[in-house]
């Protein structure tokens, strides 16, 4: 018996356990000027509390967002984006509870995936999700030189507070989600996302590319951060790029060198890049660019696994069956047949057994089964069906997320 109950928020509850979550990230509470300004944000969808004596100690949130998958299709989510309890409630069952019904509210309403950033890695594997996205630090040292042929054709332009807050909701949506693991910025996303970025205490400034067509194409956030020391006085502040999409390579490359064009500026610094993107190749000397980390980025979970999986496409091998064992969502428990002409269910003898956050892994493409197999978390009847389930999920590109949530 627990002494706590788990239940949908009400409104009155949205500032109570919004500040719980942020305590329990080790965050300071929002100002109330603040809190207004993100007004809208932290909508009531999706969000379950747990509560002890009508007092909040615990909170798993979300929003309706969609996804892209392998093949181009987009698929409704739930993007998971605070889940928090009260430090005199943890090690009670809090959290388990919190995303068991929150993941059954999801299946009941059809909903095909859900998608989080972890604070901590070993969470919430338990629940079936898996690390379905990987992203890079990269550090560029100037001064950098971009090789000869590399496109610089349109213009860059510095948009003012006001400018970038009317302008970047529409860019995104038209640049598009053109990998996988890319998810859509619902309106509620852009207030929690953009109040504080671009606030004089946030100091982020944003530039946008604008197309030999005329067509606004890529944008940047960035902010300069001092690195001034008393024993280096002179040392250039580093430039953070939080935020970098663009609707093609020549878009992107346009913007990296406005960035590293920019005075002054000792390094370049962006977390969570894709893994693959040919940052070093632009410059006559591509060892300016280091990776100096490769990270989790999106973790997955398929609530629907027989429409996620019939979702993709796969590559030409011949078709695999698949036991999938979820422990949470007991209707996705079974076999399936997946080949280059779809999934489907099927009582067929499995040539590979997995549970539900191996198969999320695999999913976007991020992961090859014979990976996971070496690892102990595929079973497989025999290597050859290994290597037949790496062609049939793998990707011309590495998925990648790149929005933050």
């Amino acid at each position: 018996m627990t002494d706590f109950v788990v239940r949908p928020i009400t409104e009155d509850e949205l500032r109570p356990t919004f500040d719980l979550l942020v305590e329990a990230l080790h965050d300071r509470r929002p100002s109330d000027e603040r809190w207004a300004q993100a007004d809208g944000a932290w909508a009531l969808p999706g969000k379950f509390g747990a509560f002890a004596e009508n007092r909040p100690v615990g909170i798993a949130s979300g929003f309706a967002t969609s996804i892209a998958v392998p093949g181009g299709a987009v698929l409704p989510a739930q993007a998971v984006d605070g889940v928090g309890v009260r430090a005199d409630w943890t090690r009670r069952g809090v959290v388990t509870a919190l995303m068991t019904a929150q993941l059954t509210d999801l299946a009941d309403r059809g909903t095909t995936l859900a998608c989080l950033h972890a604070s901590e890695a070993v969470i919430y594997g338990r629940f079936g999700y898996g690390i379905a996205t990987s992203g890079r630090t990269v550090r560029v040292n100037r001064p950098v030189q971009l090789r000869e042929g590399v496109e610089a054709g349109g213009a860059v332009r510095l948009l003012d507070t006001d400018e970038a807050r009317a302008a970047l909701p529409a860019l995104y949506e038209r640049i598009g989600l053109h990998r996988p693991g890319m998810i859509a910025r619902p309106e509620t996303w852009w207030p929690m996302a953009l109040s504080y970025r671009l606030s004089r205490e946030g100091g982020y400034r944003v530039a946008v590319h604008t197309g030999p067509d005329g067509r606004d194409d890529a944008f940047a956030m960035f902010k300069s951060v001092d690195q001034a020391t008393a024993a280096e006085p002179e040392h250039g502040p580093l430039l953070e790029v939080r935020d970098l999409h663009g609707a093609s390579p020549e878009a992107i490359a346009a913007l990296w060198r406005f960035l590293f064009s920019i005075d002054l500026v000792a390094t370049v610094t962006s977390r969570f890049r894709p893994v693959d993107e040919p940052l070093g190749v632009l410059l006559t000397d591509p060892r300016r660019v280091r990776t100096t980390d490769v990270e989790d980025d999106l973790w997955l979970r398929l609530v629907d696994v027989a429409g996620a999986l019939a979702a993709r496409t796969y590559g030409d091998a011949t078709p695999v069956v698949f036991e999938v064992d979820d422990r949470l969502l007991p209707a996705n428990r079974g076999r399936y047949r997946v080949g280059p002409d779809g999934a489907e269910r099927t009582d067929a003898e499995a040539d590979l057994r997995l549970d539900a956050d191996t198969l999320a892994m695999l999913y976007l493409g991020e992961w090859r089964a014979s990976t996971l197999a070496q690892a102990g978390r595929i079973t497989a009847a025999t290597p050859e069906a290994l290597q037949r389930a790496d062609t049939l999920f793998a990707t011309a590109e590495r998925p990648w997320c790149g929005t933050y949530f």
